[in-house]
């Protein structure tokens, strides 16, 4: 089959979803390209997802023009309103946001992928100019007259501008032959959730610790908890042999007993991911534009991947939307305007988390002092608390 449209988005994560969404309301015709068996989220559970989300004021905001922040089920989304950041060792450090101090109504917003992923889903259903065609991409093409993709049973996807939303391992990216500077962290974040004695009021705690690396408790609704820890190779591996009642009691003892004593959800789930540093060198090249994880890949300690992504989406949306009426939506020009547009956001996102994780990382108790009394002295400045919080809700200070 040969199938034309003004953009081919290629993945099937929210990112994806949401260009393609994005792109058709936009009043442009999309394809939609899914890996099989895969268009389609799975309906969402009772149980409560373990891929949860911070979504910030940008990607509240994306996904409400799209329609789809009202679809969410808000009975399992939880308000952020503060956020305690805490140092390692005896004098450790502490800073602290709330949303009243950020002058807003909340700091973020904890939605867990299955929850996004539905409404997003739905909307695609009813979008104008929106066709999904699940199959696997075999070859990429680009020139001056337009790209095409295809596939491995020997379709063909024609459009103006290939999209590359396949994460990490892009396919899109390598086909453009786009290099990569990549660091593993060497850790593996370790996420499940669960219940706890003490309410939470809609506060996520962090823990940095140099030897057993970073601990995450984010807020769900009622009293339940949802845990992400960055946790060293070896201490993942042995945080995944043991029974989820031990992990529990790990995390309560490691957070002081914050949310008093945990235990798990039922039905008890747990999953790792590895995690890594992933730079492309570009994330344009002719006639293609990568978002997401294709063209970005953070260290998880400041909840902004999904972030970086549905700002990419946002972006390119708006530039392709905006673009002058003889260019087409692939114009080099065009994607040239998206790269400027996405560097400085990115750049320092990863500068930021790669820093911090290094920061914190290093066993030597000269650093762990100093770094102990920056928490403290970043606390106690007003000024730079704002500034540092509204970059990460995405807004100017």
């Amino acid at each position: 089959m040969h199938f034309q449209s003004n953009i081919c988005v290629v993945g099937n994560g929210a990112v994806g979803k949401a260009a393609a969404l994005g792109f058709a309301q936009a009043g442009l015709s999309v394809t939609l390209l899914s890996p099989p068996g895969s268009a389609v989220a799975p309906a969402q559970s009772a149980g409560w997802d373990v891929r949860v989300y911070a979504l910030n004021h940008v990607a509240h905001d994306l996904l409400s023009s799209l329609k789809v922040w009202q679809a969410l089920d808000a009975s399992r989304v939880a308000p952020v309103d503060t956020m305690s950041v805490k140092g390692d060792g005896e004098q450790a450090g502490n800073l602290a946001f709330d949303a009243y101090g950020a002058r807003t109504g909340a700091l973020a917003w904890i939605v867990e992928d299955s929850n996004v992923n539905s409404a997003l889903d739905a909307a695609l259903k009813f979008a104008p100019n929106m066709r999904i065609v699940s199959g696997r991409a075999a070859r990429l093409r680009a020139d001056s007259a337009g790209a095409t993709v295809q596939l491995d049973n020997g379709d063909l996807i024609e459009a103006s501008l290939i999209v590359g939303a396949d994460g990490a391992q892009s396919w899109v990216r390598a086909q453009c032959d786009i290099g990569i500077d990549y660091r593993s962290y060497g850790q593996r974040a370790i996420v499940t959730n669960f219940e706890c004695d003490k309410p939470h009021h809609d506060t996520a705690y962090q823990w940095f610790t140099s030897s057993e690396g970073i601990v995450a408790l984010l807020p769900l609704p009622g009293q339940r908890t949802s845990l992400v820890w960055s946790a060293p190779e070896t201490l993942a591996q042995t945080l995944l042999r043991e029974p989820l009642t031990q992990l529990a009691e790990r995390v309560s003892q490691l957070s002081e007993h914050q949310l008093g004593q945990l235990r798990p959800l039922q039905p008890e789930l747990v999953k790792a991911f590895p995690l890594s540093l992933l730079r492309p060198h570009s994330i344009v090249a002719p006639r293609v534009a990568l978002i997401g994880d294709a063209a970005h890949v953070v260290h998880p300690l400041a909840g902004h991947g999904m972030n970086l992504g549905f700002a990419d989406v946002a972006a390119l949306v708006k530039l392709v939307s905006e673009r002058e009426s003889h260019r087409d939506c692939g114009d080099e020009r065009v994607l040239g305007r998206y790269a400027r547009a996405r560097k400085e956001d990115i750049f320092l996102m990863q500068a930021a988390t790669d820093g911090l994780e290094r920061l914190f990382a290093a066993d030597f108790d000269p650093l762990r002092l100093a770094r102990n009394i920056g928490l403290n002295l970043v606390n106690k400045l007003p000024v730079l608390k704002r500034a540092l919080i509204s970059h990460a809700m995405g807004k100017k200070p």
